[in-house]
């Protein structure tokens, strides 16, 4: 089989397409083919060792195909059933295996590509929407890279839930779809001082919380927004690392509440996986959710869906393809 390969940390030049020896399931394993792959900004951590695993590793941790082959201690799902997973290391290639029990069987309505775009940022948008905050209806919120494949998703679902959405963005074409989307308002921080716009809309008093998938270069102007015992959400980091961060400033800025978050968290065991991918579905199939699909690149091309990703030019999902 063929598969991506990183032999050392770096830009995307590290990632080579390679031929593999076909793997075997373990016990309690399934042999997935893959029909596609879903494209996020954890890889690029992977792929650059900011999360470090052992070298050689294939990047990628979403995907949806049909299953291959079970292990001899498998009740299911049977082979040639279509199935999607997500947070399991390995996905950019064209035969992957995973635990049966991380695996969730897509809805004959829902197509191959649907599932493998949704899994890992329509379930994070889940939990950081359903679970992780209790908002209440009309909390004014902050999304940040707003017309991304995880803004776009976000900001829906907190609509469902009643926020009020204000979406933060680069581009103009970009403010459009945060629009599109159901945001209530969008800055365009590449032209205003976004904490200053956050302030200004919400009248001074600043937002029930912040969805920070940038880091770096936003971080501080989201704790500005944060309004009194508010939440400032750390879900990504594109554009860098946030530096550590003084305790005391929560204190100053009004016992403000911070978080990092990881979905890996919020699937821990098989009903929280099996309940967030049914909602996500189920929205899917109704349209009450729309996932943007950027672009399908083959395999092959993941370096070029890398430097697309890195350059923040994508709006909506990348999907590469065996």
């Amino acid at each position: 089989m063929k598969a991506v390969q990183v032999h050392s940390f770096g830009g995307p030049d590290v990632m080579s397409l390679e031929e593999m020896v076909l793997p075997e399931p373990g016990p309690f394993e399934a042999r997935v083919k893959v029909e596609a792959i879903g494209v996020n900004f954890v890889d690029v951590y992977y792929r650059t060792g900011q999360y470090q695993r052992p070298l050689p590793l294939i990047p990628g941790m979403e995907a949806a195909g049909i299953v291959d082959v079970v292990g001899p201690k498998c009740a299911g799902p049977a082979p040639g059933t279509r199935v999607a997973y997500a947070m399991q290391l390995g996905s950019y290639a064209e035969y992957t295996i995973v635990p049966t029990d991380r695996l969730v069987v897509v809805p004959d309505e829902i197509s191959i590509s649907d599932a493998a775009a949704t899994m890992l940022q329509g379930m994070t948008a889940h939990f950081l929407s359903h679970d992780l905050i209790s908002l209440g209806a009309g909390d004014t919120v902050v999304v940040h890279a707003a017309a991304g494949g995880l803004g776009q998703l976000l900001t829906q679902m907190l609509k469902r839930r009643g926020s009020r959405v204000i979406a933060t963005v680069s581009t103009a074409r970009k403010a459009e779809l945060a629009a599109q989307a159901g945001a209530d308002d969008v800055v365009n921080y590449s032209e205003t001082d976004f904490a200053s716009a956050v302030r200004r809309l919400t009248g001074g008093e600043g937002a029930a919380a912040v969805y920070d998938s940038v880091g770096l270069n936003t971080w501080r102007g989201s704790l500005e927004c944060v309004r009194s015992r508010g939440w400032l959400v750390l879900c990504g980091q594109s554009s860098g690392l946030v530096p550590p961060i003084d305790p005391q400033l929560l204190r100053t800025h009004g016992s403000v509440i911070l978080s990092r978050p990881s979905l890996t968290h919020y699937i821990a065991n098989r009903g929280e996986l099996n309940g967030r991918a049914r909602d996500v579905f189920s929205w899917l199939r109704t349209g009450e959710l729309r996932m943007r699909i950027d672009d399908v690149l083959p395999l092959g091309q993941a370096a070029g869906a890398h430097r697309r990703l890195e350059s923040r030019t994508t709006t909506g999902k990348l999907l590469l393809v065996p």
